[in-house]
């Protein structure tokens, strides 16, 4: 419908003498002027960066650690922490740098665009790029770019609502020379404003305000310091951040208290409380969320599908049901006239300049009466291009008429027809429009009704989209509705649309994942049988038709939605209906759509998705994705990446909790039976040196899982889920096990604290590494370590290196209170990370077949 109405605003343009600004003029005034666009947010100077990431809880406490570590007398370990938290800020700088970088890629992306006349040329620039005089063409379904004056018209009609507060489209009249703006909402005004919508007919305005100097923009300015709501995934974040944050805060308090009753070291109890607090902070979630999403986002687009609202990203890899337009989405929409009908005897157009039999001239004669002279519409240009040859030369083609009213398509009557006064002053009446309405409109007998019903059904199992064409004679003043028109009816119409390449595959790759696709159209159902059939769809047979929905009562609907995979002769509001009732059961339900009509469905959809090509503002704006290439491929893709996403996710969530488990263990253990501190705030500073990186950057680019579109769609996005939870806690105690039974029997040897330090310490760096390794796959074996992943392998190489550089070197071993392992003590070491590598593969085997039993019975 877009590139309709584009096309329709084109004719308009091409009809004005204007021949718009120059480029150079153009460019000068975006120049001095500044760009079309409300303030938005810029993105953040680094020392405000700098400053947001030191209010960081981990950056506090770690600076309270250099400050007790110097009041203590040891300026080594100070200087050491405070170099670390440049470090940590390094890092979380990078991060955010990295997400804002990705952001800002997305609003280029979705920045809307305007077509104006520069150089006499019509160009589609970005519409941040309008400027004070721009020649500016509008048509139906568009926004409004800037502020204007009407210089050329045919009937535009505007939803200035969002100014007025009227919800009643306004109409606009050509502006008289030397004539002012005026308000929103002000019928058969000339002055058209920035943001408001087209909803009928087309125009070439004159620009005279953009930017912050528009109506809207100086009443609106501050909506660019709204911030969005946070997802659903993000408030469970929020929410877990807030327990565990709360938790770590009462066991710090805790640890610090009763170290120092048992041991009367209120200094270093404070310090064993402060190693606790960061071994339970959970600053992770929130990086991980933000830049996920973030990079999930920049990735589909790079697929050529928009994310427009995060909601939709976390539902993405959940989605259940996707239902698709035909027109356009699954077929080409590129149309040709390929059969004609008339009494059962048909003719094919070759595309050449052959003429058509003096039988069918009749019916050429009144499609092309039936369609508008300036052809947007597919169907119009259908037929006008089989038309010009096919009647050339004949008296048959009245490029001298006048056409004198319009009766447009409805709901209630799917057809149009057009009045024409001829050069005599007759009027003719051409309507074009689906075979049932056209026979209903000639009042034909049941015999003949039937025949034509037979011969419409021949064509629609062809593929063909068929149109029948009736012709009327009236004498004066037109009746109020078709019905009052003696129509004779022609003849059909029949048209090819190719099915888009690569669909079948698409199709099938989405029934193989589990997701259930259904095709809604406004065709006759034989046609909707046949381009099932040819896309591979499951149940092309199970059609159900709009005259049955409305029919149905909600149950009975939802009944026969288990097996309908084809909805025929659908309309707008019945769309809407279809896609409420598939939701109902609360699964993930996708909808494509690209017109004025469909933004109800869109908005009602769990993720509505926007043809971006040919959809309207109207549809993008409703929408939650935009495909860019208005190929249905890309949704698959983009679900594809959806469940990358989400498997990710839970990936990184999984590796949080379970490292957590260890560390804070290993932290507070030790105060509980009496022996000495294990880990200190600067070991700990080094271990969030691997779990930041690992849990953000690693797992964000870890490849898909094998598989992952041969099952069946999860649920809507948890941070948790229940099994992942279970293996996290399963796989992080196994790992704290394991530590305090080092520890014990260390211990129990009368090791010194400096050498229980240093196994205990390169232990817990092993049993990082061990749930990194064991985490980045569901599959048991270590199957994912044959998956290229570039950042896992550095941040795992760069642990190991500086692990044995911390036990290798005398300055770093006295920095961090460690001592050089012995032969038997790299023997534990080893024999700790087997039994910790070992032990959270065989966790993670038992909960697999555990999961995968019962679906192999």
């Amino acid at each position: 419908m877009a590139e309709a109405a584009a096309a329709a605003a084109s004719t308009v343009c091409a009809d004005s003498a204007e021949a718009g600004l120059s480029e150079a003029v153009a460019a000068e005034r975006l120049r001095s002027e500044g760009a079309n666009a409300l303030p938005t947010p810029h993105r953040r100077r680094l020392l405000a960066l700098l400053a947001e990431i030191a209010r960081e809880p981990m950056i506090l406490l770690l600076l309270v650690c250099s400050g007790l570590y110097l009041a203590l007398g040891e300026p080594r370990e100070g200087a050491v922490l405070l170099a670390s938290v440049g470090v940590v800020i390094a890092i979380s700088l990078y991060q955010t740098q990295r997400t804002e970088g990705a952001l800002a890629a997305l609003r280029t992306l979705a920045s809307p665009r305007a077509r104006v006349l520069r150089d006499g040329v019509e160009r589609s620039i970005p519409a941040a790029d309008v400027v004070r005089g721009d020649r500016m063409c509008i048509a139906e379904g568009e926004r409004i770019a800037a502020d204007g004056v009407v210089c050329a018209t045919a009937h535009i009609e505007i939803d200035e609502s969002l100014l007025s507060g009227e919800s009643v489209p306004v109409r606009k009249r050509v502006a008289a020379p030397g004539g002012v703006m005026g308000r929103g909402g002000n019928d058969e005004s000339a002055a058209v404003f920035s943001g408001s919508l087209v909803v009928a007919g087309e125009a070439l305005i004159t620009v005279t305000a953009t930017g912050p100097r528009t109506e809207i923009g100086r009443i609106g300015a501050s909506l660019a310091t709204v911030e969005q709501r946070q997802t659903p995934l993000q408030q469970q974040v929020a929410r877990a951040v807030t327990i565990f944050g709360a938790a770590g805060g009462a066991l710090c308090v805790l640890v610090a208290v009763l170290y120092g009753l048992a041991r009367a070291a209120w200094m270093d109890g404070l310090l064993a409380g402060i190693a606790l607090a960061m071994a339970l902070m959970p600053e992770e979630f929130p990086v991980i969320l933000t830049l996920f999403l973030a990079f999930g986002a920049w990735r589909i687009a790079r697929r050529n599908v928009l994310i427009r609202h995060m909601p939709a990203l976390e539902a993405l890899g959940a989605t259940a049901v996707l239902c698709v337009d035909k027109t356009g989405t699954l077929t080409e929409n590129r149309l040709r006239l390929a059969v004609l009908s008339v009494e059962a005897a048909l003719w094919a157009p070759d595309g050449g300049t052959a003429p058509a039999p003096e039988a069918f001239h009749a019916l050429l004669e009144y499609a092309v009466l039936a369609s508008r002279q300036h052809a947007f519409d597919p169907i119009d240009v259908a037929i006008l291009t089989a038309a010009a040859p096919a009647l050339a030369g004949s008296d048959r083609l009245h490029s001298g008429w006048t056409m004198v009213r319009e009766y447009p398509l409805s709901p209630a009557l799917l057809s149009m027809a057009q009045v024409w006064r001829s050069g005599d002053g007759t009027l003719a009446v051409a309507a074009k429009g689906a075979p049932e309405a056209i026979i209903d409109l000639c009042h034909l007998p049941e015999s003949t009704s039937l025949a034509i019903a037979a011969q419409m059904r021949d064509l629609a199992a062809r593929g063909l989209r068929v149109l029948a064409v009736a012709a009327a004679q009236w004498p004066a003043v037109l009746p109020e509705q078709q019905h009052d028109f003696p129509f004779t009816f022609l003849g059909l119409l029949g048209f090819a649309d190719p099915v888009r390449h690569g669909v079948p595959q698409a199709i099938g790759e989405c029934q193989r994942a589990g997701i259930r696709v259904v095709m809604i159209t406004g065709d006759s159902a034989a046609t909707a049988r046949a381009i099932a059939t040819q896309i591979g769809l499951r149940g092309a047979d199970a059609i159900l038709t709009g005259a049955e929905v409305n029919a149905l009562a909600d149950d009975a609907l939802a009944e026969r939605l288990r097996a309908a995979s084809v909805f025929a002769r659908i309309s707008p509001a019945q769309k809407l209906r279809l896609v409420r009732a598939f939701g109902a059961s609360g699964r993930v339900v996708a909808m494509t759509g690209d017109g004025i009509n469909d933004a109800p469905a869109l908005r009602a959809a769990t993720i509505g998705i926007a043809m971006g090509r040919r959809g309207t503002d109207v549809a993008r704006e409703a929408a939650d994705l935009v495909l860019l290439d208005d190929d249905f491929t890309s949704i698959v893709s983009a679900v594809r990446l959806g469940r990358r996403i989400s498997d990710n996710i839970r990936k990184a969530m999984h590796y949080v909790v379970a490292i957590h488990i260890p560390v804070a263990g290993v932290a507070v253990v030790p105060v509980l039976f009496g022996w000495p501190l294990v880990l200190l705030p600067l070991h700990i500073v080094l271990l969030e040196l691997i779990v930041d990186p690992a849990c953000s950057i690693a797992f964000e680019a870890e490849p898909e899982e094998p598989g992952i579109m041969q099952r069946p769609p999860a649920a809507r996005a948890q941070m948790f889920g229940a099994g992942s939870l279970r293996g996290a806690i399963l796989q992080g105690g196994w790992a704290l096990a394991v530590l305090i039974g080092l520890l014990a029997g260390m211990t129990a040897m009368g090791s010194g604290e400096l050498r229980m330090r240093s196994v205990v310490f390169s232990a817990v760096v092993l049993a990082n590494l061990a749930l990194i390794l064991s985490s980045r796959s569901d599959l048991p074996g270590l199957r994912g370590l044959r998956r290229h992943n570039g950042a896992l392998w550095t941040i795992t190489g760069g642990a190991l290196a500086s692990l044995i550089a911390a036990l290798s070197f005398a300055p770093a071993r006295d920095v961090l209170r460690l001592a050089a392992p012995t032969r038997l003590d790299i023997g534990a070491i080893a024999i700790a990370g087997a039994l910790l590598l070992g032990g959270c593969e065989a966790i993670k085997a038992l909960l697999y077949h555990r999961r995968t039993q019962p679906a192999s019975r």
